[in-house]
């Protein structure tokens, strides 16, 4: 059965001005050594530049794979909640979202679910480098889960996720923000500070 595997993840580590930072590119590196023993065709990235570089820094270690800038992949909101879906704590994040806004924003998340969700005629093995909110919108989508189930999807940087689609199956969901590529000191960059396992 021809199987689409889309491998996402969150560019790596940036500094303010959204570069990639040094340990952004071990981050790369060393989830690009986890993918090196699988059949990866493309390497899609988001047109912004910590993650246009995450994404040649990972394509070192995937000599035959294209890289590939995809608009669909760009940092967005995907989905402004209606008031009675918003949770209190974040109710604050989408003040000065105006109709506009939100409606563009949607239609992203549209075209991204369009472009990257298509059942594949032969096996497909895809890395998609994008930011947080797109992997949660798609992780949302493959699990069917109200629109606003986005909030609260969070993914570190350069963390794997795994999703395959198949012909006549709902999308598998295989992991979620897995961290196991890299050393504890590299993990759970892109959350706030917390205690973490």
């Amino acid at each position: 059965m021809p199987t689409r595997h889309l491998y996402l993840t969150r560019h790596g580590a940036s500094d303010p001005f959204g570069n990639l930072t040094d340990t952004g590119r071990r981050q790369s590196a060393l989830l690009g050594e986890r993918l090196a023993h699988l059949p990866i065709d493309t390497v899609w990235h988001s047109p912004l530049p910590r993650v246009t570089a995450s994404a040649h820094e990972l394509a070192r270690h995937l000599p035959t794979a294209s890289v590939a800038e995809a608009p669909e992949l760009i940092d967005h909101v995907p989905y402004v909640p209606r008031p009675a879906e918003t949770p209190p704590s974040w109710t604050g994040f989408f003040d000065g979202y105006d109709a506009t806004e939100a409606a563009h924003g949607h239609r992203l998340a549209d075209a991204l679910v369009a472009r990257f969700t298509q059942l594949p005629d032969t096996d497909t093995h895809e890395v998609l480098i994008t930011h947080a909110y797109p992997i949660a919108w798609l992780v949302r989508h493959a699990l069917e889960a109200p629109p606003y189930r986005w909030l609260g999807l969070n993914s570190a940087n350069t963390a794997l996720t795994i999703i395959e689609y198949r012909p006549g199956l709902p999308p598998t969901l295989v992991m979620f923000n897995d961290l196991s590529h890299l050393p504890p000191d590299l993990r759970w960059t892109g959350f706030p500070t917390s205690t973490r396992p």
